[in-house]
């Protein structure tokens, strides 16, 4: 089966990063699950100091 892929980003939110807005990442997430996209990992990148710049979630569906 030949698979594609989506990232998508999101920003975390405060003075120093790491909060995340649940209802906004819940309802891209729902969005994108009922256009086929299946989650296959969530990670985030680091703006030092244990805080998050952005949250990253990388999606998969088959190809067709």
């Amino acid at each position: 089966m030949n698979w594609e892929y989506k990232t998508v980003k999101m920003k975390a939110k405060g003075v120093m990063g790491g909060l995340v807005d649940t209802e906004e990442l819940e309802a891209r997430l729902n969005e994108l699950g009922s256009r086929g996209w299946e989650l296959v990992n969530v990670f985030d990148t680091s703006a030092g100091y244990g805080h998050s710049r952005l949250i990253i979630a990388v999606f998969k569906r088959p190809r067709g």
